[in-house]
């Protein structure tokens, strides 16, 4: 076996890593980190919340293809439906009026988020059934640990986007064609990593297409101030998932999987709090497009007390990193529902006013 000391496709090192002449995922067990081999009690993931409600609650027929789904582990759908909720309540703002129909586009984006959210992590678990299967964090998944085969992923994967789709039907014509061009990116999402190092823009174009969806299903048209909060909440994402694909860089290093976080390196607070000011900017933008031709100024300032305090809720997680902190990363990653909320409940107190 002959040494080199760069790889042939390019990447980035690892820090105290010997590399081998390889391709992307071959790696000779020598040359690995090597993983615990005692499994998960009952099928749990890692990185599920302990005493969730499938592992404890759920059918154990079930329990697999839940966990395929993330099911034992929200903060995804709450990341996907947010920027539903957020499209929702600037449209709302916009026209001054909210009613019954605008409640059930808020139910239906939750459960709409729920299902999708489901499908995409499935698809790529799909995917990624390889790649998982070599990460410490992720080999316990259910396709890698043989919970689910492939097939029956797929069938699952259906399923779920099926449902979706039947939710879909009840909004409006041009929602439901912004639905449809949303697997798109959430299609390509799982190869991003593979051949860019900004795979953390393809999840956000996928997580926020819910701002454009949620603005046109109340609306009838996609209009500018929605185009901005899907830029806002892009930003975001990059800012919310760069410090979650920290928990992974060395053995994304030694399987060839690229990410912002290994990008970044040790840059990464400054490239987070540049997001942060993209993810504020943005938001505001949009409020003051949205709201521009009304008269009433009270409400324009309500609303954009929510980026304001957003951006607050990300200073605290950027005082709080530590880029080499699995336990904080991770915390800091779910404390983005919270991050999330908060411009949602501005838009709905200011439509209160």
């Amino acid at each position: 076996m002959r040494l080199r000391l760069f790889q042939r496709n390019g990447l980035r090192f690892a820090q105290r890593v010997i590399y081998i002449q390889s391709d992307l995922c071959i790696h000779g067990p020598d040359f690995m980190t090597q993983p615990d081999d005692t499994p998960e009690p009952n099928g749990q993931v890692a990185d599920a919340v302990k005493g969730n409600w499938v592992d404890t609650l759920a059918p154990s027929g079930a329990r697999p293809f839940l966990r395929l789904s993330r099911a034992d582990r929200p903060i995804g759908t709450w990341l996907l439906l947010l920027p539903c909720w957020w499209g929702l309540g600037l449209a709302c703002l916009t026209t001054q009026s909210v009613g019954w129909a605008d409640a059930w586009i808020a139910v239906g984006c939750a459960a709409g988020a729920w299902l999708m959210r489901g499908a995409g992590c499935t698809w790529n678990d799909i995917t990624d059934r390889d790649i998982d299967g070599q990460v410490e964090r992720t080999r316990s998944r259910p396709i890698p640990s043989g919970q689910v085969s492939v097939k029956g992923a797929v069938i699952w994967m259906v399923a779920q986007a099926l449902v979706a789709f039947c939710i879909l039907l009840t909004f409006n014509w041009a929602a439901i064609g912004l639905g449809i061009l949303a697997l798109l990116p959430v299609a390509i999402y799982p190869f991003a990593k593979r051949f860019t190092w900004w795979p953390q823009v393809f999840l956000g174009l996928a997580f926020n297409w819910g701002a454009l969806l949620a603005w046109t299903a109340h609306t009838g048209a996609l209009q500018w101030p929605a185009v901005a909060l899907y830029l806002a909440g892009i930003a975001w994402t990059l800012f919310y998932d760069t410090i979650y694909a920290h928990q992974d860089t060395e053995d994304d290093a030694l399987i060839g999987v690229k990410s912002t976080a290994r990008l970044f390196g040790s840059q990464t607070p400054y490239w987070l709090r540049n997001f942060m000011v993209i993810t504020v900017m943005f938001m505001a933008i949009a409020i003051i497009m949205a709201l521009i031709q009304q008269d009433n100024l009270l409400i324009m300032v309500v609303a954009l007390g929510g980026p304001w305090a957003m951006g607050w809720h990300m200073t605290w997680q950027l005082r709080q990193l530590d880029i080499d902190n699995p336990s904080t990363l991770l915390r800091l990653f779910r404390a983005n529902r919270n991050t999330g909320l908060i411009p949602a409940l501005f838009f709905a107190f200011a439509l209160a006013l």
